[in-house]
């Protein structure tokens, strides 16, 4: 499992994320290997970090839904 140490805006301070999806270099969400969703360890708070190709969110039907 990946891991890496970013600012959490729940917690307020610096966290250990991990990649949401377990097998390394593989995401439903995008073409390639680089997957965009973690989650902080602490809280379990969802980030994006990272691109996500509008043309993918198209095609998922995502653009017009409201978070």
């Amino acid at each position: 499992m990946t891991e890496i140490i970013r600012h959490c805006p729940d917690c307020g301070r610096d966290r250990t994320l991990a990649q949401h999806h377990g097998a390394s270099l593989w995401c439903p969400d995008t073409a390639g290997p680089d997957c965009p969703e973690w989650y902080c360890s602490g809280c379990g708070a969802a980030l994006l970090i990272g691109d996500v190709p509008t043309s993918q969110l198209a095609a998922a039907g995502v653009r017009d839904r409201v978070a």
